[in-house]
């Protein structure tokens, strides 16, 4: 663990915690592409044990859709948020959408028919289909070829007048999506944080990448602690840093004997 001290310290002097976490990237390695699910028992049994504590109350948010979060983390009485939080599972295993599907999707089909043509000549890249938002993922593309592909993919979304009141464009490494404006993972803590209160909780947030960002915002903002998980320092709002997932995993595990390092 690098960082803040003092961070640490409240964390393990905090009677209750509000513990959010990323998936892939952060509790888990990537799989070779977005719509590979591989559950992994040992990863279930430590979200298992975590669950049970009675200080932590745990909450999973994931870009990746509901139904692959369900699958990847099976346990009852974890609130799971998938698409970054349009569609969760309350603890008590209610399902909720915040957005309605059938104002989004038709235009979410004409994206989609555009943007496969687009890549066709380019195999290497892969179109995500979340239902409720379009993702292009290019990690294996060469940076020339991604960079064209890309541009012509906003070029895509500008002419077919995506509603700016409806749909965000997000960005990343390699990466394009289009997806709801609550397909944030900042207001989706605000809306967990009042929707499912936890009084006198500390809340805490680990994540990997740029959508997390908009997390740590949301957590420093409540006086939380927020958590990055990269291999090497880099410009962030957390404050405090795991270099990969086995260590957020160690690190969890220590959470749960209060032993923190």
């Amino acid at each position: 663990m690098h960082g803040s001290p003092t961070a640490l310290k409240q964390i393990q002097e905090a009677a209750k915690l509000h513990l959010f976490l990323d998936y892939d990237g952060t509790l888990a390695e990537f799989a070779p592409t977005p719509d590979e699910i591989y559950p992994d028992p040992e990863l279930i049994a430590l979200l298992e044990r975590l669950n049970k504590q009675m200080r932590i109350q745990v909450a999973v948010i994931s870009g990746r859709r509901l139904s692959h979060i369900r699958d990847l983390v099976p346990v009852p009485g974890i609130l799971l948020a998938g698409t970054y939080g349009i569609e969760l599972v309350d603890a008590l295993g209610d399902h909720i959408e915040r957005v309605d599907f059938a104002a989004i999707r038709p235009t979410l089909d004409k994206l989609k028919t555009k943007w496969i043509e687009l890549v066709r000549p380019h195999p290497k890249f892969y179109l995500e289909d979340k239902g409720w938002s379009l993702a292009l993922h290019a990690k294996d593309v060469d940076t020339e070829t991604v960079f064209e592909t890309l541009s012509q993919a906003r070029q895509v979304i500008d002419k077919l007048a995506v509603s700016s009141d409806l749909f965000r464009v997000l960005g990343g490494h390699k990466f394009l999506e289009v997806a709801p404006r609550l397909a944030n993972k900042g207001l989706t803590i605000h809306y967990l944080c009042s929707s499912y209160p936890l009084a006198g909780a500390l809340p805490l947030y680990i994540g990997d990448d740029d959508k997390d960002e908009e997390a740590f915002a949301v957590i420093n903002q409540l006086k939380g602690i927020s958590i990055v998980v990269s291999e090497s320092e880099r410009e962030t709002l957390a404050s405090l840093r795991l270099n990969n997932p086995a260590s957020v995993r160690n690190w969890l595990r220590n959470l749960i004997m209060n032993e923190l390092a």
